[in-house]
């Protein structure tokens, strides 16, 4: 196992260059990567719109005319591309489904104006050959129909079905002011056919009046006083110049082909972004020179090759982000601060094994060959489950949910590579060296050798306690409910900046009170001059939503900044949770299978049992204190379910080996208290390596991603007690017996424990 042949070693030390060569772009500016050999990639990475600031908007397409979506988004982005974006993101999806990411802009009602408006355009003969309000009440003539303006209270029209010129003839259009009136107008420019028709229906209908019609609703009706010859002319009708603007540039994009409502709106200010980037990075930073210090102390020299690993496998996350183009978004510093400390449990598992054969009598150089070898199948086991959560989250999520899934599965696979190659290699050259004589030993000691604690003992108060909990967590489930945010229940929340001073929240309240939105809560958010408000669900259907975000800023925008708007819609809303319950169930479920394809059904059942007793007490933690539940909680609960079964299968990896060692020869109760004590040095360690990285994304994070690591740090707790005093006991319960047990695992070394 340490021996590497020589294009092993090219090989291994190529993957790492590759990744440094790609990571390294980031650690200049724009204006720097100029200045470097032309042969060095100058890809940096991409960065989500919660670190960059931006708008993302979903879009439906109307469901009757879905076939169109196809040309709705090559409309949606000369529209964005008429507005100066040059690297916006149109991408389709399901059912209808159209995601527009725009970097860099905070005026999304300005976007939501331009890409929502249909720009259905028309100029129609006002037909007064009936009075209207007679077509009305009864029937209008044949090849006509009524139509209201956009005024308050709509004037009625009577008009011909049939366009004099529709939105094909238009070639250009620009807002401007009349010189005469003073007002906004918007002036076009016909091609040859729309010019030909126009001016012989001016000649014709002299002292007649026709209507400028968009989307269905009268702009204006002018009286034609003369013929219009030529291709160009003039439209003034109900709107502002900024109004204008926005029609003149629909007319040269084009009218869509179907109709699209706005599902959800979520917007970020730049500054805001550039303050989560600055706080990404002391995290990271801080997280890593933790945990590297922990892995020093802890291992000696085998933590100075561990904390090596560590470095590549931050660098080939970064290198791999930065390939594909990946976006890296907060959740997904999160997710690498994550990786960060669990990384690390795959050396402690190969670490503790060392010493552990060590000590059991092995040499040193048989000792690390076999702390190698035989931590191989349950580091896999170990990260499987953990896999598996993650790509769950990265198929069914959105949001933060799919940028965190996104860093845990790159950094599970880099941590894997790292682990099997770089950290032997590396531990492979120390021994042909230094050819030592002892295990590296270390300053700090957590867990004394040889514990023998008598887990079993306390089985039935343990058990009775985790039942009791559970339950007690599905009856406040039942009776006080989920807090949920609006990520699950619809809703809008604004956060604002005051221009000058602090934030009166009351006089805030009273003004949006008298918008009539519903139920409005405005509360304090990290300085006085801040406020975070909340508006629930109106009930009333997508455009409901859309709405209450536009009374806020039209009421508010004068004596504050929009920091942040996330606007969701009751389907989004829906589809969330939705998706959210079906990734738990999910997770379980495959996991489940793979632990029984790999194991025994015993052990299938014990792992997702106890891993469900976590996710309950974990649930009964966000109702006793009515933590808001949303996305990141969601991602946090799936962080803790592949943890909960990372550590539950440690042991109960080691429990199938000492069962095919042992058999029948030692009581269940004694053979599972002692593979809980040979493995209870790596259990505490991981737990405390990954506490310190939560700790620092806890403290340097946002406010979602505090929240999110105060989750995880819990469920890490609960998650080392369920697999020590629920996990071990349900095999118990289950009656496991050594002949249960298949034997397909590694033969069994005299004096040797396992991991």
């Amino acid at each position: 196992m340490l021996y590497f042949s020589r294009w092993k070693t090219v090989l291994i030390w190529a993957v790492v260059l590759a990744g440094v060569i790609l990571a390294l772009p980031n650690l200049f500016t724009q204006d720097q990567l100029v200045t470097l050999p032309d042969w060095l990639p100058k890809k940096q990475l991409a960065l989500g719109l919660d670190l960059e600031g931006g708008s993302r908007l979903r879009l439906q397409v109307d469901r009757e005319h879905l076939p169109d979506t196809d040309a709705t988004i090559a409309i949606l982005n000369r529209r964005l591309s008429e507005l100066g974006y040059t690297n916006p993101n149109v991408e389709g999806q399901r059912n209808g489904r159209v995601l527009v990411e725009v970097p860099g802009l905070y005026d999304s009602q300005l976007l939501k104006d331009i890409l929502s408006l249909t720009g259905e355009l028309h100029f129609q003969m006002v037909d007064d050959s009936v009075p209207v309000q007679q077509a009305i009440d009864g029937t209008p003539p044949e090849g006509d129909e009524v139509v209201y303006s956009f005024d308050d209270p709509p004037v009625a029209y009577l008009v011909k079905k049939e366009p004099l010129v529709s939105n094909k003839n238009f070639v250009d259009a620009q807002a401007g002011i009349d010189t005469t009136t003073q007002e906004p107008v918007i002036t076009f420019r016909l091609d040859s056919i729309g010019a030909d028709r126009f001016s012989k229906a001016t000649k014709a209908n002299v002292g007649k009046s026709f209507a400028i019609v968009l989307d269905n609703q009268v702009l204006s009706a002018p009286v034609i006083s003369e013929e219009i010859p030529g291709n160009t002319g003039q439209i003034s009708g109900n709107f502002d110049l900024s109004g204008a603007s926005n029609l003149a540039l629909v007319m040269r994009a084009g009218a869509l082909p179907a109709s699209v409502t706005v599902l959800e709106e979520r917007t970020i200010g730049t500054d805001l972004g550039a303050a989560a980037v600055a706080s990404g990075k002391i995290a990271a930073l801080i997280g890593a020179v933790l945990v590297i210090v922990f892995m020093l102390l802890t291992y000696g020299l085998l933590g100075v090759i561990a904390n090596i690993a560590l470095v590549v496998n931050v660098i080939l996350i970064l290198a791999v982000l930065t390939l594909f183009g990946a976006p890296l978004t907060l959740a997904g510093v999160a997710g690498i601060v994550l990786t960060i400390g669990m990384a690390v449990d795959s050396n402690v598992l190969i670490y503790e094994r060392i010493r552990e054969d060590r000590r059991a009598g092995f040499s040193v150089i048989q000792a690390i060959d076999s702390g190698f070898s035989r931590a191989l199948a349950t580091i896999v086991d170990a990260n499987v489950t953990t896999l598996i959560a993650a790509l769950v989250l990265f198929m069914l999520g959105s949001g933060p949910v799919h940028g965190f899934a996104l860093t845990v599965t790159i950094g599970i696979v880099t941590t894997l590579f790292t682990t099997f190659t770089l950290t032997r290699w590396l531990v492979s050259v120390w021994v042909q060296w230094a050819r030592p004589k002892e295990v590296p030993g270390a300053l700090l000691k957590l867990v004394p050798n040889d514990t023998k604690i008598p887990f079993m003992k306390l089985r039935f108060l343990t058990l009775g306690f985790s039942a009791l909990s559970s339950i007690a967590a599905i009856v406040l489930f039942a009776i006080v409910g989920m807090n949920f945010g609006i990520d699950f229940k619809g809703g809008t929340m604004v956060e604002i900046q005051s221009h000058e001073g602090a934030i009166d929240l009351d006089d805030v309240y009273s003004r949006l009170e008298d918008l009539n939105i519903g139920d409005i809560k405005i509360e304090p958010f990290k300085s006085d001059d801040r406020a975070l408000i909340t508006v629930g669900s109106q009930g009333e259907g997508e455009d409901a939503e859309q709405t209450v975000g536009v009374k806020i800023r039209g009421e508010l925008q004068d004596d504050f900044d929009f920091r942040r708007i996330d606007v969701i819609g009751p389907s989004v809303s829906t589809e969330l949770s939705h998706a959210g319950m079906l990734a738990v169930g999910l997770s379980l479920a495959v996991i489940f299978v793979y632990v029984w394809l790999r194991f025994e059904w015993h052990f299938a059942l014990g792992a997702i049992l106890a891993t469900i007793h976590d996710v309950l007490l974990l649930l009964g933690m966000f109702i006793v204190f009515q933590m808001e539940f949303n996305l990141w909680s969601i991602a946090a609960l799936l962080a803790i379910v592949g943890y909960s079964l990372n550590d539950t299968v440690v042991i109960y990896d080691r429990v199938r080996e000492n069962l095919r060692r042992y058999g029948n020869s030692m009581s269940l109760s004694a053979l599972l208290d002692a593979s809980i004590n040979q493995t209870l040095s790596r259990t505490i360690l991981t737990s405390l390596a990954t506490f310190l990285a939560l700790i620092v994304l806890y403290l340097y994070g946002g406010d979602d991603v505090k929240s999110f690591a105060l989750v995880l740090g819990v469920g890490i707790i609960v998650a080392t007690y369920s697999s020590i005093f629920v996990a071990g006991p349900l095999l118990m319960l289950f009656g496991l017996k050594g002949r249960d047990v298949a034997d397909n695992g590694p033969p069994a070394v005299s004096g040797q424990s396992g991991a």
